[in-house]
C-alpha cells in the first residue's frame, strides 16, 4: 500500500489539487452545495443491483488510474467509479464518465472490529484523461501533521440527515482538525485513537453522514493547492446531527482520514 500510494501519482496537463474552478469555501458550519467541478478528484463509488447502479461511498482520484476509498465500503459486489459528477441524478452530465475497476486492494490489516486501516485502493480499468471536471488530488508529505483547528473540508453525497435521502448535488462542509491531545480525552475517543490517527469535527458541528464514507478530507496549502489528508470512515454513533467526535485513520501516510460516516456507510 505504501509504495503504491507514493509511486502511483502521475501528473498530467493539470497539476494536482488545483481545480480550474476553485471551491467557494466559507467558515459556515454545515453542508452546502458545492461549486460545480470545484472538487474534481471527488468520485462516486456505485454498486450494481440488477441492471442499475446506486451510490454507496465517495472516493478520491489520486492518479489517472487509482482511486482511494475506505475499506468498509468494499464488499462482494460489482462496482463502478463515476468521475466528474456533480448531480447524481443527471445521467448526461458533461465531462462525467463511469469506469469499472480492474482491481480492488483492501488493506491487508483492515480490522472491521476496531476500525483500523480502513483504506482501500481501486485501480480503474482504463486511465482517465484529466479535464476541468476530472483531476487528481495532491497527497501530503509523509509525516505531515495538521495543526489543531486547521480548516479542512469534507465532500460527498451522503445522507442529508439521519435516515434521510442522499444528496443529489455534491455537498461540502467545514470540518476543522482536532488536536491529538483533545481527541484522546475520555469524553472524545480516548484510547481508541492511535498515534497514526487524526481527528476532525466536534463542538456540535453538522457534518457528513452515511454515503460519505471513502470521501476526502480536503485541506488547503499556502500555495492554494489542496491536499487530501484522508478518507471518511466513521464518527459519532449518535447520528448525523449530533456532536461530532470524528476519528481519522491516516494509514501511516496521512492520506486516509477515517471520518464522518455513521454506521455502515451504505
Amino acid at each position: 500500500m505504501m509504495f503504491l500510494l507514493l509511486a502511483l501519482f502521475v501528473a498530467g496537463a493539470y497539476g494536482c489539487g488545483l481545480p480550474t474552478y476553485p471551491p467557494i469555501v466559507t467558515r459556515v458550519v454545515g453542508g452546502e452545495d458545492v461549486r460545480e467541478h470545484s472538487w474534481p478528484w471527488q468520485v462516486s463509488l456505485q454498486y450494481q443491483s440488477g441492471s442499475s447502479f446506486y451510490h454507496t461511498c465517495g472516493g478520491t482520484l489520486i492518479s489517472n488510474q487509482w482511486v482511494l476509498t475506505a475499506a468498509h465500503c468494499i464488499s462482494n459486489r460489482s462496482y463502478r467509479v463515476y468521475l466528474g459528477k456533480h448531480n447524481l441524478k443527471d445521467n448526461n452530465e458533461a465531462g462525467s464518465i463511469a469506469i469499472s475497476p480492474s482491481k480492488i486492494i483492501v488493506h491487508e490489516n483492515w480490522d472491521s472490529y476496531r476500525i483500523r486501516n480502513d483504506i482501500a485502493l481501486i485501480k480503474l480499468s482504463t486511465p482517465v484523461k484529466y479535464s476541468d471536471a476530472i483531476m487528481a488530488a495532491c497527497l501530503p508529505n509523509s509525516g505531515d501533521i495538521l495543526p489543531n483547528g486547521a480548516p479542512c473540508y469534507v465532500t460527498g453525497w451522503g445522507r442529508l440527515w439521519t435516515g434521510g435521502p442522499i444528496a443529489d448535488i455534491l455537498q461540502q462542509a467545514l470540518l476543522p482538525v482536532v488536536g491529538h491531545s483533545t481527541c484522546t480525552k475520555p469524553d472524545w475517543w480516548g484510547t481508541l485513537v492511535t498515534d497514526s490517527m487524526v481527528c476532525a469535527g466536534g463542538d456540535g458541528q453538522l457534518a457528513s453522514c452515511n454515503g460519505d464514507s471513502g470521501g476526502p478530507l480536503n485541506c488547503q496549502n499556502p500555495d492554494g493547492s489542496w491536499d487530501v489528508h484522508g478518507v471518511v470512515s466513521f464518527g459519532s454513533s449518535m447520528g448525523c446531527l449530533h456532536p461530532l467526535d470524528q476519528q481519522c485513520d491516516d494509514q501511516k501516510l496521512r492520506c486516509a482520514m477515517d471520518c464522518i460516516t455513521f454506521g455502515s456507510g451504505t
